[in-house]
């Protein structure tokens, strides 16, 4: 099957997630454990549903598998740090195998600078500028991934949660679900991808009316 990455951040309490395993003891005599577990849905490594932005979008459960599985493309953005915007312009230098229909892995190794349990991984992280999102729109890619926050304007809802955002500032949101493009949020380990182009699997749970759901995300090198 070929070697096989794990993309996904581990599950767990998280101040900015909420994310609770409980245990339910049904038994007495042996053990046998039954947990259950409530959670942000669009927290962690996840996807997104275009009911998730869109009034009108369809809901999990009715969005083909097909968009979250199939071939990825690796850009390589490492260079960027703290506050740097993904541009058009980085992904016209970087970008140049992106195809129709592929999955885009922006991968800028945030995680490994900035720990994704403190606050700092959203409030001096780096984001993704309209233009690029209107390259990887006329690319008519089909899905994109991020290892960092997609959006600038989370960080001032973290410094400030009474912030009234415009729907305008979810700049990923706006641009791509208008145009069928979907998103994988909060993948990690894209620096052990050694080739361009891989496999990708990020399948979402079969949640009726949910407007994202959490994934195992894989990638594989053949």
């Amino acid at each position: 099957m070929g070697r096989v990455i794990d993309l996904s951040f581990t599950i767990k309490e998280h101040w900015r997630w909420l994310a609770k395993l409980s245990a339910i003891h049904t038994h007495k005599d042996y053990h046998f454990l039954t947990q259950t577990l409530n959670m942000n849905l669009h927290g962690f490594t996840h996807v997104d549903a275009p009911l998730h932005f869109l009034p009108e979008g369809i809901s999990m459960e009715k969005v083909p598998l097909e968009k979250f599985m199939g071939e990825a493309v690796v850009v390589d953005l490492s260079y960027l740090g703290e506050n740097d915007g993904v541009t058009a312009q980085d992904l016209e230098e970087k970008g140049d195998d992106v195809k129709p229909d592929d999955i885009v892995l922006l991968r800028t190794d945030w995680p490994l600078k900035c720990d994704y349990m403190s606050r700092d991984f959203w409030g001096i992280a780096p984001y993704t500028a309209r233009d690029a999102c209107e390259w990887l729109v006329q690319r008519k890619v089909k899905a994109v991934g991020y290892d960092y926050p997609p959006d600038y304007v989370l960080r001032k809802k973290l410094l400030d949660p009474q912030y009234k955002d415009k729907p305008e500032e979810n700049t990923t949101h706006d641009v791509f679900f208008k145009e069928g493009i979907f998103v994988i949020e909060y993948l990690c380990n894209l620096h052990l991808i050694t080739k361009e182009r891989v496999k990708l699997i990020a399948l979402p749970l079969l949640i009726e009316g949910a407007g994202g759901s959490p994934v195992r995300a894989i990638a594989i090198e053949e």
